[in-house]
């Protein structure tokens, strides 16, 4: 199917062009301007392309003008004849002395910008025209390989697409704007509780080693299975959403003051099952009670007041299976718009599926490079959950480092940070020494005793601090992770 811009007029009814919003004494005056004087088009090529203007003859115009300014050549009537003399359309509007009028019409520099927006927001009007008559002409024709609701998600992506056109390119910014925005980070950082730049996870020791998570940043969650990543990434995502607070931020735009709303795609588990375990840290009951239904009075109350509770929190799950990275994208851009979205959440990432079918390393560099666009598009940070290779069971230290992930390449360039979950408790009970190994058994029981309770979240990678290990509580019972209390912490715990 042609894209929304390549839609020409003559593929409407007939007569239903010279009903399409368009403005020639615009866009006369504007190529005026640009052809008496040449820096006009610095100024407005961002914004304009040749397919905005409404009159094909105007369209070759600038078309021929842009050429030749690109290449520093002069862009002016008697330049523009040579190219334009054999044109069918110049010649029906009086040939080269046309190109002469235009430059008698031309509007002073410091109007062209409006002019140039003006010529943009008629062009969009017109391609909405056309993409409505598009998707009616489409519905109408009912076919069993086109299903209504692809028709909806294609239709929507052009939409999307539509709009990110009219966003000029942001190009050099001085120096001056970029130290006033770091400043005013560093400003907001300063007064939030906690010296934060970033959204907390909840996790205070966490934090200080991330400074929080910060918008537009890929941060991938690496681990092996039973390690604890899906628990992890719900308590991130539940501390958050239960965080949550509107208002006016230090910029001056309305949004999350503390905490945030929250997507989270859940491949591997269903929603119920990721409800289910959020609720069993919530309500202190373990989450196999929760699934067989064995709880107590008092248990089942603590539950189903835990679950009121959490009613109001902004946490959006999706749970469809094997989803392409365009279809994340596209759902996260509409919970950005009809919920807000602070933060989102994917695990995992080797169940997201790219275009390229026949090389894997091809597929799931696609997929992280989708995932770091989503986050600087949306200017949020993406937590992704991703899979550890078997090589780490064959070393005799279980550590995961940046060499364990899967397909690493990619994933570990594309990353803005790269934290593992390790338990040293999983791998030592498997370790367990027979009943009659008396000494082993003691010296088993010791180091049972130490990793206890404990985890580890190993920062492989961090682009903007330091890498290195923070240690966590983790329960099991309810899957829970927290802030490990020290022992210098244990008596003021008593006050």
């Amino acid at each position: 199917m042609n894209e929304i811009t390549t839609i020409i007029p003559n593929a409407l009814p007939e007569g239903a062009t010279d009903t399409l919003p368009h403005n020639i004494e615009a866009e006369q005056q504007l190529l005026g301007a640009i052809l008496t004087n040449n820096d006009v088009y610095d100024r407005i090529s961002s914004l304009i392309k040749p397919d905005h203007f409404f009159d094909p003859v105007h369209q070759r115009i600038f078309e021929i003008c842009a050429a030749r300014i690109l290449k520093n050549a002069l862009a002016t009537p008697v330049t523009l004849k040579a190219f334009m003399e054999d044109d069918a359309g110049l010649k029906e509007l009086g040939g080269p002395a046309y190109l002469a009028r235009l430059a008698g019409a031309a509007i002073s520099a410091y109007a062209a910008k409006d002019y140039a927006q003006m010529i943009y927001e008629l062009a969009v009007r017109r391609d909405l025209i056309r993409l409505g008559q598009d998707i009616s002409a489409r519905a109408a024709q009912v076919d069993v390989a086109s299903e209504p609701k692809e028709q909806i998600v294609e239709a929507e992506q052009r939409l999307y697409k539509l709009a990110e056109q009219g966003s000029a390119e942001r190009g050099f910014q001085s120096f001056l704007k970029a130290v006033t925005d770091a400043v005013t980070m560093a400003n907001a950082a300063y007064q939030r509780d906690g010296g934060l730049a970033g959204i907390s996870t909840g996790l205070m020791d966490l934090d200080k080693k991330l400074g929080g998570l910060h918008p537009s940043d890929l941060l991938i969650l690496a681990g092996r299975p039973s390690m604890g990543k899906t628990s992890l990434a719900t308590n991130i995502a539940f501390n958050i959403a239960k965080a949550y607070k509107r208002g006016m931020r230090h910029d001056g735009v309305e949004g999350a003051v503390n905490g945030g709303v929250v997507g989270f795609f859940s491949l591997e588990m269903s929603a119920e099952q990721l409800a289910a375990r959020i609720l069993s840290e919530a309500a202190e009951v373990p989450s196999e009670q929760i699934r067989r239904g064995d709880m107590t009075e008092v248990e089942f109350r603590r539950f189903v007041e835990a679950a009121k509770a959490l009613e109001a929190c902004p946490l959006y799950i999706d749970d469809t299976p094997a989803l392409p990275i365009s279809q994340v994208a596209a759902r996260a851009r509409r919970l950005k718009r009809t919920h807000g979205l602070d933060v989102l959440m994917v695990d995992y990432l080797q169940l997201l599926k790219g275009s390229s079918k026949e090389n894997r390393v091809q597929e799931v560099s696609e997929i992280t490079q989708g995932l770091k666009a989503i986050a600087k598009e949306l200017n949020i940070p993406v937590v992704a959950l991703s899979q550890l290779s078997r090589q780490v069971e064959s070393r005799e230290d279980k550590r995961p480092q940046l060499s364990d992930l899967r397909e690493s390449g990619s994933i570990e360039q594309d990353a803005d940070v790269v934290m593992f979950v390790y338990r040293d408790e999983y791998y030592k009970e498997r370790e367990k020494p027979g009943d009659h190994e008396l000494d082993k058994m003691a010296q088993w029981q010791a180091i049972m005793e130490q990793c206890h309770g404990k985890a580890e979240v190993i920062i492989g990678k961090q682009r903007h601090g330091p890498i290195g290990s923070v240690e966590l509580s983790f329960e099991g019972r309810f899957t829970r992770f927290g802030d490990l209390v020290r022992a210098y912490q244990q008596g003021a715990d008593t006050f």
